[in-house]
């Protein structure tokens, strides 16, 4: 059982996460990275601040209306290293080009585990593996970019 700091910051995460901006000073330390694949996969990209997780955060409640997220299993804490697991569920909006109209009002649900690397209490480092395979296959994606080649994998 993870100790009840470590269980409340996993809640506020998800509160940050269910749109509740107001978490990011509280939990996310001023030099946060995030390290994340897009939606259609590919290598992760890194990002750093807590303007651009706002602004991720709110791009997705875009997307998706009504999106909620609930920990599902953890959070699971070892030194530094926070893990929850996620189950995500919203109503797709149309908001990506290259979607099934059809999909339009059509909900989505989704699964994730986030790996969190504190400092100082805060959340300085972000991993998200998300099943956006899943989501791209039920908002109708007509066609997945090919992946850019690369020398070494």
């Amino acid at each position: 059982m993870a100790d009840h700091d470590t269980v409340a910051l996993a809640e506020a995460w998800a509160d940050l996460w269910n749109n509740n901006l107001e978490q990011t000073p509280r939990i996310v330390a001023p030099g946060f990275v995030s390290h994340a694949a897009s939606l259609f996969g590919g290598p992760a990209e890194d990002n750093a601040g807590r303007d651009v997780l706002d602004s991720w955060v709110a791009g997705a409640h875009q997307v998706f209306s009504g999106l909620h997220f609930d920990v599902q299993l953890g959070p699971f804490r070892d030194g530094d290293t926070v893990v929850v697991r996620w189950v995500a569920r919203g109503t797709y909006t149309g908001a990506i080009p290259g979607t099934d109209p059809a999909a339009v009002g059509r909900p989505v649900t989704f699964y994730g585990t986030d790996t969190l690397r504190l400092e100082g209490g805060l959340i300085a480092e972000y991993w998200a593996n998300a099943d956006s395979l899943w989501v791209a296959q039920q908002i109708g994606v007509q066609q997945v970019p090919p992946l850019a080649s690369t020398t070494s994998l």
